[in-house]
């Protein structure tokens, strides 16, 4: 009913479904940092473009055999030597008729444990304080808040929210 995977490239399908399902969590909040809902080909133009970067792995997940999620797994430049045994996660996402199976863990254990093949041994995220779901998971997870920002995301009317940092070490976990 759930599965992920680790992509290079999108198969027939997959990158109108991830896009659809990015739009759904756009417009229940999520932001993936549009302030606005932008063009669907703008999102379809962003999930082409992540693929082209090689210091970004996408995972997708899917629920009944659609796309309905994502995470990303951003490794940092080898120029920066000093931060060459973490990765950040970004784009970790559950589309809302999706939620409620278990994929939102799913696709962050499969990362993790994609991380940990290639030696990397920490792992840091940021998510607005709003997002009482992804929040939850992360702590079940073993994830240590680290920070808070107060003025994180600009929201709809110029608004702020705020925003937490986590990190998780994964060398014993």
């Amino acid at each position: 009913m759930i599965e992920v995977k680790k992509i290079e490239k999108f198969e027939k399908g997959e990158l109108e479904e991830l896009t659809s399902a990015t739009m759904n969590a756009i417009e229940e909040g999520i932001g993936f940092g549009w302030i606005t809902k932008p063009p669907k080909n703008k999102v379809k133009e962003y999930w082409k473009g992540v693929l082209l970067v090689p210091n970004r792995w996408l995972f997708i997940g899917k629920y009944k055999g659609v796309v309905s999620g994502s995470i990303q797994v951003v490794t940092f430049s080898s120029t920066n030597e000093a931060a060459i045994f973490r990765v950040f996660i970004d784009t970790h996402f559950v589309a809302t008729w999706a939620r409620g199976h278990g994929l939102a863990k799913l696709l962050i254990e499969n990362a993790e444990n994609a991380c940990r093949k290639k030696k990397y041994s920490h792992v840091i995220l940021d998510v607005r304080e709003t997002q009482a779901r992804a929040i939850n998971l992360y702590k079940q997870l073993g994830f240590k808040l680290w920070g808070k920002l107060p003025a994180y995301h600009k929201i709809a009317e110029g608004k702020m929210v705020s925003g937490n940092f986590y990190f998780k070490s994964l060398e014993n976990s």
